[in-house]
């Protein structure tokens, strides 16, 4: 039987930005009708506490797929030749079960998280906003910056990170592919001073961001911290917003930005609103006022993986792309 290799460049080609941004929404869409089955993901942290190994299942109904993204998680990566999210994603039809790709999880990772926090921007920021604010200057960064561009008509962005060196790098590639302002910031606060929008995108376990920094009708994608022991946004950030989420139970089990605030008092347990799927259906309001913060915490998820593979499969398959090799599954002959 043969399968479907997809490699890191083969991804970013068959799943440009714009496709994935619909892709996510359908997808989110469908998680809230119940037409998704996902368990909470498998974490094994390795010794020395350098990195992590994931594993993340699902399986959905529309469209019919099920898979799983198998990967190391490594933040000591940020500023080396490697990325900091590194494995494969395994794609599965689900008449006979039978594997139909392994794919890059890398890029998969970057595209469809960035993608999601701009559904989660189309869907609860100002129509108006114009002012980016990156906290991170890595992959998601750049990628966030191209998905948040593509629902909101951006005139500047600001961008801070720990490693001034690293963010002079980003803002530089940045302004080529990019034709509004794009500048560093000195501090975290500075960034987020004036900004409509604000992205948290770092490996940092510790608040980097502020409620108090924060200016009325601001909307803020938290998606570095996928842990219950981190966080990148301080327990005044959480309370002075309305909060969404990608998915209740896993923001319950992994969210450290909301368990945190919660364990301080800062929250009850009937803060989050509701899913941004169940906003993208009309069960749950959205931005309900001009002035109100928002926050959508990010956790990622596997129908997110398995969805992006589908897509990327079909268009593979259309365009001729991809290595085909011989693998097994099917019932020996002799």
């Amino acid at each position: 039987m043969q399968i479907l290799i997809v490699n890191q460049d083969e991804v970013r080609r068959l799943l440009p930005m714009a496709e994935c941004l619909d892709v996510m929404a359908r997808t989110l869409a469908a998680l809230a009708r119940g037409e998704a089955l996902l368990p909470l993901r498998q974490v094994l942290m390795l010794p020395g506490g350098q990195g992590a190994f994931g594993a993340m299942p699902a399986h959905l109904s529309s469209p019919p797929a099920v898979g799983i993204k198998v990967i190391t998680v490594f933040p000591g990566n940020h500023g080396t030749a490697y990325d900091s999210h590194q494995g494969a994603v395994l794609l599965f039809e689900t008449e006979r079960g039978r594997l139909l790709a392994v794919m890059d999880a890398s890029s998969i990772t970057a595209i469809r998280t960035a993608a999601v926090s701009g559904v989660a921007t189309r869907a609860l920021a100002r129509a108006d906003a114009s002012t980016l604010a990156l906290l991170g200057s890595g992959v998601q960064a750049a990628t966030h910056l191209e998905a948040v561009a593509l629902v909101r008509p951006l005139r500047r962005v600001r961008v801070w990170s720990r490693d001034p060196a690293h963010v002079a790098r980003f803002v530089d590639a940045a302004r080529k592919r990019h034709g509004f302002a794009i500048e560093a910031a000195p501090s975290a606060r500075e960034a987020v001073a004036d900004a409509d929008v604000v992205c948290t995108v770092t490996a940092s376990r510790e608040p980097v961001l502020e409620g108090a920094w924060l200016r009325a009708g601001t909307h803020v994608n938290a998606v570095g911290a996928s842990l219950r022991t981190a966080r990148e946004l301080d327990s005044a950030a959480v309370a002075r917003a309305r909060v969404f989420v990608d998915r209740r139970e896993s923001a319950a089990n992994e969210a450290g930005d909301l368990l945190m605030a919660r364990a301080e008092g800062a929250i009850g347990d009937d803060h989050v609103q509701g899913e941004l799927g169940e906003v993208l259906l009309g069960r749950v309001d959205g931005r309900r006022t001009p002035d109100e913060i928002t926050v959508f915490k990010s956790l990622g998820l596997a129908v997110e993986d398995v969805a992006s593979a589908h897509h990327i499969h079909a268009r593979a398959q259309a365009a001729g792309m991809g290595t085909w090799v011989e693998l097994g599954g099917g019932r020996d002959a002799g």
